[in-house]
C-alpha cells in the first residue's frame, strides 16, 4: 500500500464503540522505568536503582557452593588449569541474588597480595545492559562453565549502537529516521576505551551514588573510585576533605544561571554554556557516569542547559537536566536528558520531557530529541508521547490530521506518526490511512503508558528564546 505524500493525508476517525471511564496509572523517564533517560531507566540508574534491569534465574543453573558436593582430584587439577581466566572467557557468574547469570569476563586484574593465578574478573552479563557491568571474585564464577574463548571481531553491531554528535559532524552520513549509525571502527574503539567503569561512586549533596558507564575524567583521577562532587557548582574532587573545604568557601546555593521556573519548592534554572563553561563541562563528565554511547561535549559553548531542582532553606539541589543546542537544523529541542537515580520514578523525567516541548511552543517550533536515545530515555519518550496524543484523540469531536496533532503539541509528525503505529492505531480503509480512535483501546493504552508525570504549570515559566536575548 502507497504512503501519504501528506501528514494531513492522516485522519483519525473516533470509532466510537462505548466509551468507558478511563482509569490510569504511573512510570518516569532517562528515565526510567526512562525514563525515570529514559534511563533510564536505569539505576542501572538513575541513578539509586530505579529501572534497574537485574537478571532473572532461569532453570538448570549450577546450584549454590553450599549445596555442592566434594569435589574430585582430577576435577580440581582441571579446574585449576584454567586459570587465570581469559579476558573473553564466557562462564556462568552468581549474582547479588545468589543466582547463576551467564557472564563474558571483559578485564581482569591481579589480586593485591595473591598467588600468580590470583584475578579479580570484570564481567558483563550478557543477557543484561552495561550498566550492570562489576568486578567478582573467582569463588562467584562456576569453573565447570566455562567456555573456550572466542576470538570475536566486532559482531556486526552497526545496525544497534547510534553515532554520537561529533561523529556525526565529522562523517557525512545519511540520515535515516533521526538515527546514526557507529560504523565497525568506532563501536570497536568505544566498547575498548569505555569497557571498564573507572569511577565505581560518587558523593553527590546527601546521596552516595553507584555509577553505571565509563566517564572520560582528567588523568589524574584514574586512581579514584570515588568522586565527591559540590552539588552546586559540580566541581568534583578526590578526598572527602577537600569537599567539606571546599564547601565552606563555595559562594553558590543553586546552579549558576537564570530561574526560569519556579512551582513550590521545583525550580528549573537555565544555565548557557559560553558563559559557564566550567559548570557544562563538569556536568557533562557527572551525566555520562549515567549515559552510555554519548559523546562527552567540550564545546559547551554552543548549549543551554536546563537544570531542574528541588529547592529547601539550604539550596537547590539538581535532581536531573536536559540540555539543548541553541540553533539545531534539525529541530532538536532536547539533546541529552537525565534524571539521577536517587530521583528516578518520581515523574521527573517525563517532566523534563514535558518542559522541553513547553519550550518549543513558546519558540514557535515543532521539536524532536536528539538520536539515539538511551534505553531508559527511548521508555520516558514513547510513554510521554503516547499519553498526550492519546489524552487529545479522547477529548476531541471529529476528525484531525497528524499535522494538526504536531501544532497543538510541538511534537515532530515523523514521532506522531511511529507512536501511533507501534500501538496499532493506525490503519489503511477505503484508500486512506485513518487512526482509529476506539474508546476501549485508548484507555488500555494510556494505562500502559504509566502516570503522567508532574505537570508543568506554563504560568510559572519566564522565559524568553535564546535567538531573542541580546
Amino acid at each position: 500500500m502507497g504512503r501519504p505524500t501528506s501528514f494531513d493525508s492522516y485522519i483519525v476517525i473516533i470509532c466510537c464503540y462505548h466509551s468507558p471511564t478511563a482509569k490510569l496509572r504511573m512510570g518516569s523517564i532517562g528515565t526510567s522505568p526512562v525514563a525515570e533517560n529514559g534511563s533510564d531507566t536505569p539505576n542501572g540508574a538513575a541513578v539509586t536503582y530505579d529501572g534497574e534491569n537485574k537478571p532473572h534465574s532461569g532453570d538448570g543453573y549450577p546450584p549454590l557452593a553450599a549445596e555442592t558436593t566434594p569435589e574430585s582430584e582430577a576435577s580440581k587439577k582441571r579446574r585449576m588449569s584454567m586459570l587465570p581466566l581469559e579476558v573473553g572467557t564466557s562462564v556462568m557468574c552468581r549474582w547479588r541474588d545468589s543466582k547463576y547469570h551467564p557472564v563474558k569476563v571483559i578485564e581482569r586484574r591481579r589480586v593485591h597480595g595473591g598467588g600468580p593465578n590470583d584475578y579479580e574478573y570484570y564481567v558483563h552479563y550478557t543477557e543484561f545492559n552495561r550498566r550492570l557491568d562489576e568486578w567478582v571474585k573467582l569463588d562467584q564464577l562456576d569453573l565447570d562453565s566455562v567456555e573456550a574463548v572466542v576470538d570475536e571481531k566486532v559482531e556486526d553491531k552497526v545496525t544497534s549502537l547510534k553515532m554520537t554528535r561529533h561523529q556525526k559532524r565529522k562523517i557525512d552520513e545519511t540520515h535515516v529516521e533521526g538515527h546514526e549509525e557507529l560504523d565497525a571502527a568506532s563501536l570497536r574503539e568505544h566498547e575498548e576505551f569505555t569497557k571498564v567503569k573507572n569511577i565505581a561512586t560518587i558523593e553527590l549533596g546527601r546521596y552516595e551514588i553507584e555509577t553505571w558507564y565509563f566517564s572520560p575524567f582528567p588523568p589524574e583521577y584514574n586512581d579514584s573510585l570515588k568522586l565527591y562532587f559540590c552539588e552546586f557548582c559540580l566541581n568534583f574532587m578526590k578526598r572527602k576533605e577537600q569537599l567539606q573545604r571546599h564547601m565552606r568557601k563555595c559562594d553558590l546555593k543553586h546552579p549558576p544561571g537564570d530561574e526560569i521556573y519556579r512551582n513550590h519548592t521545583l525550580s528549573m534554572f537555565e544555565v548557557d554554556g559560553k558563559k559557564n563553561k566550567v559548570y557544562g563541562q563538569n556536568l557533562c563528565y557527572l551525566a555520562k557516569l549515567f549515559l552510555d554511547h554519548k559523546t562527552l561535549y567540550y564545546d559547551v559553548d554552543l548549549f543551554l542547559f536546563y537544570i531542574l531542582c528541588e529547592c529547601d532553606d539550604r539550596g537547590c539541589h539538581m535532581v536531573g537536566y536536559f540540555s539543548k543546542e541553541k540553533h539545531s537544523e534539525e529541530s532538536y529541542n532536547l539533546a541529552c536528558i537525565l534524571t539521577l537515580p536517587p530521583y528516578q520514578r518520581k515523574g521527573y523525567g517525563k517532566f523534563l520531557i514535558a518542559f522541553s516541548y513547553e519550550l518549543s511552543k513558546k519558540e514557535g517550533k515543532v521539536g524532536t530529541p536528539e538520536r539515539p536515545l538511551s534505553d531508559l530515555g527511548l521508555l520516558s519518550y514513547r510513554g510521554y508521547w503516547t499519553r498526550v496524543l492519546l489524552d487529545i484523540l479522547k477529548k476531541h469531536k471529529g476528525n484531525i490530521s497528524i499535522k494538526e496533532l504536531s501544532d497543538m503539541t510541538a511534537i515532530k509528525a515523523e514521532d506522531i506518526l511511529t507512536t501511533l503505529q507501534s500501538l496499532e492505531l493506525i490503519q489503511y480503509r477505503k484508500g486512506q490511512h485513518v487512526i482509529c480512535a476506539d474508546p476501549k483501546v485508548l484507555d488500555r493504552h494510556l494505562k500502559a503508558a504509566g502516570p503522567a508525570g508532574l505537570e508543568v504549570d506554563v504560568g510559572k515559566l519566564i522565559w524568553t528564546p535564546y535567538k531573542e536575548q541580546g
